[in-house]
């Protein structure tokens, strides 16, 4: 028997004992106690001999047999930045050098032997024994000066999926894609729970299946180059969270240049895109805008830009039948019919103007706008498109001249416009260019139920106008949830983001209601077709349908729910990283239209826009000035390790800067 301590018994009182070890009572008391292993614990875990299942998750583990002769720096760029979550791993381990060169030495005789007996025998030498006498020497060398290490490197790699039948598709794209840069990758059949194992972040390989690296081949192997997002030229965007450089980038270099901005009222999009709008045009570049709320004025005051107002009563006119006037040098003709893709256009806007029609009430419409074309002497003849363009009246005599139901019923559905409630709008002569380098369309004056319609109008003229000169642009579409909301200015936009990179153009549409945005298949094309995307603090609501857009990990959804004003993601092509947005103390009087400043009329301090966040907390509201970082810091949000692209915990991305062409390194492996 064990006794109790008797520290806090009475005196003359018997002792009490326990139970003996292993009695009935003590086992079963043990077994309805959790223990930390049991919280973290799976329910179930099944190894199959080529996958494993924990819980409702399937996993599969590969591991790399072959390598290429040659490679370039970051020759494992596609790997990581494949587009599927995954778990790498890379085993190191340094060898002696004294050991290696006798084996080195020993490899040599034994492959200068078989040389020579080719050569005795008449036989043609074997290319591949030639190579690896070459790579010996070369090695033997290089280790005998010192200049060279030897190691044994292992990677390894498990794939997630949802279903066996996932993994079998996701396992064939990575071997694929590992397959195009010639490296050879094999399932761990047999031994999947090893490999389970080796992957995760204990640092003990249980697969153990090495070859042979100098320290040279072994440095390409490491994605450090893929750590910056930064070029030689573009503009300042702002800091990588990870390890503080620069994001420069110039938009125009990728394959688009186009843009989408997701994040909630008060993430900071608008001051983001005025900084980059005001960075962009000291760059050279046109900057047209469509704002809905006027938060642009001051901006455009700033810069001597041009601030059109529409509304009742605004004597800023916009004729929606204007075609492109582009001639040529010579003889003053125009260049191409643009007649066909106006009538396409002009039937998309009095579909939102008129609401839904019928076949019959569409192929009217077709025909009343040829006919009012054709009133003007314009046909699908280039020369006469030059011909002044007609009105919204003329269209509206057509349908009545055509004397049926339907183009009746047409003609009233318009008449509103025309000389109802709305005249003046939009049957007027056109008065307004884009000569200014930085034009802005306010839209504050407009009715809700008519800005669809405003900015379709505004957005066809600006196509318009486009087409006429070939300029760098960006046209920057704020609010653009109220174009997605009809299937045809969306299906309008959609196509101006697909066409924009013919004309030099980039399209940036500005939204806080992802989910509709994503909901329409027109949103989802506009964000395939955009170089950049830029997601600031998402609701909760939203994050997992963001994340399955974007493929986010779960630690990049963690960053953007619990980001700062100003912080975010910004994904450039293959590549993105954590962003913080700064400005200076005089970009950010001009960008930034936060309330709290006009109320509280602070001075604005020279440390810059975080610098002033953090104190208006503090002034302002006291008891949220705890939780902001200090300025020009990182957030305490860190990305999570797996992520489907080069997160800013392994390898945030490639490295934009342009250094001179390097040639291929020779990886030395074929020394057993």
């Amino acid at each position: 028997m064990i006794s109790l301590p008797k520290v806090f018994s009475k005196k003359n009182q018997p002792e009490k004992t326990v139970p003996a070890k292993g009695s009935q009572e003590q086992r079963t008391l043990g077994d309805g106690v959790l223990v930390i292993k049991d919280l973290l614990a799976p329910s179930a875990i099944e190894v199959d001999f080529n996958h494993l299942r924990i819980d409702n998750k399937y996993f599969r583990s590969l591991f790399v047999a072959g390598y290429p002769r040659f490679v370039n720096a970051n020759w494992l760029s596609p790997l990581i930045n494949f587009d599927h979550t995954m778990d790498l791993a890379m085993f190191i381990y340094p060898v002696e050098i004294k050991g290696t060169l006798d084996d080195l030495r020993r490899k040599i005789a034994e492959m200068e032997a078989e040389i020579a007996t080719d050569i005795q025998r008449g036989k043609v030498v074997d290319p591949s024994t030639k190579a690896k006498l070459e790579d010996a020497l070369s090695l033997q060398e290089q280790l005998t000066k010192g200049v060279e290490r030897f190691f044994q490197f292992g990677l390894y790699l498990t794939i997630p999926g949802n279903s066996v039948k996932e993994l079998d598709e996701t396992t064939k794209e990575i071997k694929s894609t590992l397959g195009s840069l010639m490296i050879i990758a094999k399932d761990a059949t047999l031994q999947m729970e090893e490999g389970f194992q080796t992957t995760l972040p204990i640092g003990d390989s249980k697969l153990n299946i090495t070859r042979n690296m100098d320290t040279t081949s072994l440095a390409t192997t490491f994605p450090f180059t893929s750590s910056e997002l930064t070029a030689n030229e573009g503009i300042l965007y702002g800091i990588n969270q990870h390890n503080g450089s620069l994001v420069i980038f110039d938009r125009f270099n990728l394959e688009n240049a186009n843009s989408v901005v997701f994040g909630k009222s008060g993430s900071g999009k608008s001051y983001m895109i005025k900084l980059e709008a005001l960075r962009s045009l000291m760059m050279g570049t046109e900057i047209i805008i469509i704002d809905p709320e006027n938060e642009y004025e001051k901006l455009a005051e700033a810069v001597s830009g041009e601030y059109i107002s529409f509304g009742f009563g605004s004597s800023a006119k916009i004729n929606p039948f204007d075609l492109p006037q582009k001639y040529t040098d010579q003889n003053q003709t125009l260049q191409e019919n643009h007649l066909g893709f106006k009538l396409l256009s002009l039937q998309s806007l009095f579909k939102i103007m008129m609401g839904k029609m019928d076949s019959d009430e569409e192929a009217i419409l077709d025909r009343a706008l040829v006919a009012t074309y054709k009133g003007k002497g314009i046909t699908p003849d280039p020369a006469s498109q030059k011909n002044e363009a007609p009105l919204l009246e003329d269209l509206y005599k057509t349908l009545l001249g055509m004397e049926t139901a339907k183009a009746q019923t047409l003609s009233n559905r318009l008449e509103k416009f025309v000389k109802g409630s709305l005249v003046g709008i939009f049957d007027q002569r056109s008065n307004v260019n884009l000569k200014n380098p930085f034009t802005v369309f306010s839209l504050k004056n407009v009715e809700g139920s008519l800005r669809p319609i405003v900015m379709f109008i505004i957005l066809d003229y600006i196509w318009t106008k486009v087409q006429d000169d070939l300029k760098k642009r960006v046209v920057i579409v704020d609010e653009a949830w109220y174009l997605m909301r009809y299937k045809d200015s969306a299906q309008y936009l959609e196509s101006i983001a697909k066409r924009a990179r013919k004309y030099y153009l980039g399209l940036t549409t500005i939204t806080q209601d992802a989910p509709d945005f994503l909901a329409s298949p027109y949103g989802k094309s506009i964000i395939t077709n955009s170089s950049i995307q830029i997601l600031m603090k998402q609701h909760p609501a939203a994050i997992d349908q963001i994340g399955e857009i974007f493929y986010l990990s779960q630690g990049e959804k963690n960053l953007l729910l619990s980001a700062d004003i100003g912080e975010g993601l910004f994904f450039a092509g293959e590549n993105h990283v954590a962003i913080q947005v700064i400005s200076s103390n005089e970009e950010h009087k001009l960008v930034s239209t936060d309330p709290r400043e006009k109320t509280a009329k602070l001075k604005v301090p020279e440390e810059g826009n975080k610098t002033v966040q953090t104190q208006y907390q503090t002034q302002i509201k006291p008891e949220q000035s705890q939780n902001q970082n200090p300025p020009n810091q990182p957030s305490k949000s860190t990305l999570g390790a797996n992520a489907p692209k080069p997160d800013s915990q392994t390898a945030n991305n490639t490295e934009f800067v342009e250094n001179e062409t390097q040639p291929p390194i020779k990886i030395n492996t074929n020394l057993e």
